[in-house]
């Protein structure tokens, strides 16, 4: 590991001579790039090392970020695009405007094996229902639990067309019930309270002011309010059929004319410098071992017992006939 690491910290040393003053654009979302996410963090460190300038183009989410590549084309000012995910790297494959990373892959830390010449992870974690301890003290212990729940258990979900948990969710509940989901849909929408554009527009000013007592989120979200808020009030469901997996991903840029340094950013994103960053920053799960690093709070989240995943090319391949079923089943 010590001699894996000085082999590195040179070839970014060598790597700081070469680019002098180049400019580094990465295309994210607001949550990585605000003051309180990880993304100044992670751009004092890296350019320390690169002597360079790294940019942050803030796009409203990961779908945005896709909408805006596919628009510029090869005309595009970004080198590398940070804030894609398993429900969206394979439509943004398919443009073509993406290039293979040619880094190792072998220090990731993930539930799945990952082996992909374009995607690098640089987060994960499962989506899950947090819940208010004050508002209910016994939350459902399984999806199906909650699709049956009583009208009176109102939750919070966000749209699958504009939010990442959105998607999550419409995957999760594709992994459970297949064929089955679109009654499934049908059974929850009555515990629906509302379906807001982004996870941010419901979980603070919604859920954080009261309005529900359970909101689509993460199994991370917790560790926020333990370490920073100092409470154990909001805490993640555990469900029995499992809880469905997002791997958050970053990509090199075809069209762009600065791959070298793309790359050794990329390269960047799989070090403690850049992953210490990530868990109480974007809460989510290091793509690395932190060892000793990661926050004593992780260590009391849940964990689920079966990770659900769908191959990221069906969910390209299906997406649209699947928000298809969820738009019926919410129409009244």
């Amino acid at each position: 590991m010590l001699r894996r690491s000085l082999t590195l910290f040179a070839g970014l040393a060598l790597a700081a001579a070469a680019h002098g003053n180049e400019t580094l654009t990465v295309y994210t979302h607001p949550s990585f790039a605000a003051e309180w996410g990880p993304g100044p963090g992670v751009k004092e460190a890296f350019e320390q090392q690169c002597d360079c300038t790294l940019e942050y183009v803030v796009l409203d989410s990961g779908g945005d970020i896709l909408q805006r590549l596919r628009l510029e084309g090869n005309s595009t000012d970004a080198d590398v695009v940070l804030g894609l995910d398993t429900g969206t790297m394979e439509t943004a494959r398919q443009t073509g405007l993406l290039a293979p990373h040619s880094i190792s892959l072998d220090s990731l830390d993930l539930p799945v094996d990952w082996q992909d010449s374009l995607f690098v992870p640089y987060d994960w974690g499962y989506f899950a229902f947090v819940y208010d301890t004050e508002q209910l003290p016994n939350p459902p212990k399984s999806l199906e639990e909650l699709v049956n729940a009583p009208e009176e258990l109102q939750i919070i979900i966000q749209d699958p067309r504009t939010s990442t948990p959105g998607l999550g969710l419409l995957l999760w509940m594709k992994a459970v019930y297949g064929d089955q989901a679109g009654e499934k849909w049908q059974a929850l929408s009555d515990n629906i309270l509302t379906t807001t554009k982004s996870w941010s527009d419901g979980y603070f000013s919604l859920f954080m002011n009261g309005e529900a007592p359970m909101i689509l989120s993460y199994s991370t979200s917790p560790a926020y309010h333990m370490a920073i808020d100092k409470t154990d009030r909001y805490q993640a469901a555990e469900f029995e059929e499992g809880h469905y997996l997002q791997v958050e991903v970053a990509a090199l840029v075809e069209p762009s004319e600065q791959k070298a340094l793309a790359r050794d950013f990329l390269q960047f994103i799989l070090t403690a410098d850049f992953q210490r960053h990530i868990p109480l920053k974007n809460v989510m799960y290091p793509a690395i071992d932190l060892g000793d690093e990661l926050p004593v709070v992780f260590d009391r989240l849940i964990q689920p017992d079966n990770t659900l995943f769908i191959d990221p090319a069906t969910v390209a391949e299906k997406r649209k006939s699947w928000l298809d079923e969820w738009l019926n089943a919410m129409i009244p």
